[in-house]
């Protein structure tokens, strides 16, 4: 598996103090690695530094050089079987240096012991398979523009907040690999966002739930995640539910797992164009979820 050069930048810089690795709170986030994000085009939502936090608040990390950020990766340990990379960016000035590869081995420690999962571009899958990843699937992020139609559903749903968040934390489960509760509360609650499901038998105080969604406001339109769903219907309901809460004109996007041949088929549907994708690739045993229920991925940088 490759490692930090001894002979890199980064090692020197690490050995002399010069660079240095530190966590970030939510306030960090919101100062660092979320403005790059939003200057790289992956459209951050307007709150994922406040809900991203509470995943893991060991798990973002920054490297600054001589005080100056210039690294950020996250590093999100779900439980002790399961972990998340992603938010991973090195401002160009400093990269081919090994400071990114140091702040990653950082990360990749702290989920030592865990499967760790991560979407990467897919001009970059040899790079990572260098560090130990093996490919899994293709995901694709695909974008629409709310027209004036109508979008109401075919079955009535119900505010996700209003909801056992107990029967909501059940489907999670089965289509995540790790419980994620404390993550759960905050992506439900976020402001600028709407949050739907479906329950069995309509009731949502102790009905099973068969789906729920997500949409929040993001620096440019609207995204959709997770989408989970156990059958089609379902999950087309949760999504024309969500886009309808949001301004005609508006963009929103949906990230899709390939596999999935129900959430292609979804897409299709509405017209919805592919404008990016990624791998999802793994160190450590495939994760055993529901595929066939993920119809929309939570994000790219917690999976």
């Amino acid at each position: 598996m490759k490692r930090l050069a001894t002979n890199s930048d980064a090692a020197r810089d690490l050995a002399s103090g010069r660079y240095r690795i530190r966590k970030l709170d939510a306030g960090g986030l919101a100062a660092v690695p979320i403005p790059w994000m939003r200057d790289a085009g992956w459209n951050p939502g307007l709150h994922d530094a406040e809900t991203f936090i509470t995943a893991d608040p060991d798990g973002f990390l920054v490297g600054e050089l001589d005080g100056q950020p210039i690294a950020a990766v996250s590093g999100v340990r779900y439980d002790d079987t399961f972990g998340f990379l992603g938010c991973y960016i090195v401002l160009e000035p400093f990269r081919g240096r090994g400071y990114g590869m140091a702040i990653h081995e950082a990360a990749r420690q702290h989920l030592e012991g865990c499967t760790q999962g991560g979407d990467g571009v897919l001009e970059n899958v040899e790079k990572y398979k260098q560090i130990g990843r093996v490919y899994a699937y293709r995901n694709a992020r695909y974008e629409g523009v709310k027209q004036a139609t109508n979008w109401n559903p075919a079955k009535p749903l119900h505010d996700a907040c209003e909801v056992s968040l107990e029967q909501i934390e059940a489907l999670d489960r089965m289509c995540f690999p790790a419980p994620r509760s404390a993550f759960l509360k905050a992506w439900l609650h976020q402001p600028d966002a709407f949050a739907l499901a479906a329950a069995e038998a309509g009731n949502s105080a102790s009905g099973a739930v068969r789906g729920y969604g997500v949409i929040r406001k993001c620096s440019r339109g609207w995204k959709i995640g997770p989408l989970f769903a156990q059958d089609a219907d379902t999950a087309d309901d949760l999504f024309r539910g969500l886009v309808e809460r949001i301004p005609t004109g508006d963009s929103f996007v949906l990230d899709i797992a390939e596999p999935n041949d129900g959430a292609k088929a979804l897409v299709a549907r509405y017209g919805m164009r592919e404008v990016f994708a990624t791998a999802r690739m793994y160190t450590g045993p495939f994760p055993q979820v529901r595929l066939d229920w993920v119809y929309g991925v939570t994000t790219f940088e917690l999976g």
